[in-house]
Order: structure tokens, then sequence, then C-alpha cells
């Protein structure tokens, strides 16, 4: 039997609240509750907590306000899955900008949820692997997480981080959709939406502040990182 997690739910929504406490109560998780963003930010800020379900829309204080301060003010790294009722693609990279580890959109299956919540605590409780990651003049310490290029220190978010180690572990190869979300979210996947969200913020971190990009896509196959030098030259025409 798994471990039970301490799980904090965010949710001005008493209905669903209720439902989320119960359900993940009942699979003998110790579950806390909060029906407004100051109250979550006490909890979440003051006790340690191995996921927290976090609401998009909360009074007080948003989700991304919330979620935003747990990073940069608290130093929380407490694994986040937004949950909102917005699915446009901006509002999706807001959150993961913000500092969220994935997001459900509603309406939504309480066993999914509980799917993305043992992913989400075993990616976070993991040991990590020793040893830098180096392509080119971009470098990745896993037991650290810190990420340089050209000795600039460069800061992402939880996923496009796993992703960016996933690629750069199998660099010079290419990693397509599949292989990529599982080594990402394992067996509970997201949606389609997911992998471009967060290669579009691994992008622009790693690739657009400089001259030469790293991050290649092969459409229809997948995606690499690797230095110039170590690219297959363009087909003979």
């Amino acid at each position: 039997m798994n471990a039970p997690l301490k799980i904090l739910v965010v949710e001005d929504n008493p209905d669903l609240a209720a439902n989320l406490v119960d359900y993940l109560s009942a699979r003998g998780h110790l579950v806390d509750a909060a029906g407004d963003g100051l109250t979550g930010l006490h909890l979440a800020g003051t006790q340690n907590f191995d996921v927290i379900l976090l609401d998009l829309i909360l009074p007080g204080m948003d989700g991304i306000a919330l979620c935003r301060h747990l990073r940069e003010e608290a130093g929380k790294n407490t694994p986040v899955l937004m949950l909102t009722a917005r699915d446009t693609l901006d509002d999706k990279i807001a959150g993961l900008e913000a500092g969220a580890d994935d997001y459900l959109v509603k309406p939504f299956a309480m066993r999914e949820v509980a799917a993305r919540i043992k992913a989400l605590a075993r990616r976070a409780n993991a040991a990590m692997t020793q040893g830098q990651l180096k392509v080119a003049d971009l470098c990745f310490d896993p037991a650290t997480f810190r990420v340089t290029r050209a000795g600039k220190e460069i800061t992402l978010p939880p996923i496009p981080l796993r992703m960016l180690e996933a690629l750069m572990r199998a660099s010079p190869r290419v990693l397509g959709r599949e292989e990529l979300e599982r080594a990402i979210w394992g067996d509970a996947p997201p949606d389609s939406d997911a992998v471009r969200t967060h290669l579009h913020l691994l992008r622009a971190a790693v690739d657009k502040p400089f001259a030469q990009p790293l991050l290649h896509t092969l459409r229809g196959i997948g995606w690499r990182i690797a230095a110039p030098e170590r690219l297959p030259p363009p087909p003979v025409q």
C-alpha cells in the first residue's frame, strides 16, 4: 500500500472541495482545505504538504498570485496541481510560469486527480541523479537544479526543468512525444497541449536569448537538444 500523502486543497467551490477532501481522505490521505487564497497561502506557507491542489480563481488572492508567492517569497517547492475552468494556452502558460507543476481543466474525474497527485509526489520524492549534464554551452546540474547557458543562470518552472533533463540525457537522440511524456508524467500524461506549452517555456528560456538554438523540433517525430555540430547534415537535394 502506498504511504499516505498530506494534501492541501485550495478551492472556493464548497461542493467540489468537499468531494475532493472526501475522495482523497477515503484513500488514506491526510487532507486540509482552504476556501480562499489568503487562508490557502497561510496553510501552504506554514505547513509542509506533499501536494497542493490549487484553484485558479479564488477570493482574496487568486491561484496565480498564491503560487508565485509560494515559489518566490516563501521558497516552497511543494508540487502544485492547478485546477482551472480556463483551458486556453495563455491561461495554462500563466499558471506554469507562476510555478505550477501541472494543471487539470474542470470538470475532471476524481481518478485522474488521484493519478496526477501520485505522479507529482513520486517525482518530488525521487532521488536525484548526480553528475552535471552539458550540451554545448548549456549546463544542468540535477543535484541542485541549476541551469546555465554561456555562464548566464536560467530559471525554469519544474516541468520544463524535467523536460530539459530528459532531453539533455538523451542528446543528441530525438525524443518522441510519448517518450517525453513518459519521462515527465509517468503513467498519467496530461492533455495534448501540455507538451507544447512546456516546450514553449523551455525554448523561450534556453534558446531565445541566445544566437544559436539548441532545442530542435522534428515535425511529426519529436524533439532533441543538440549542439550544431552534432546535428546531421541536411539531405542532399
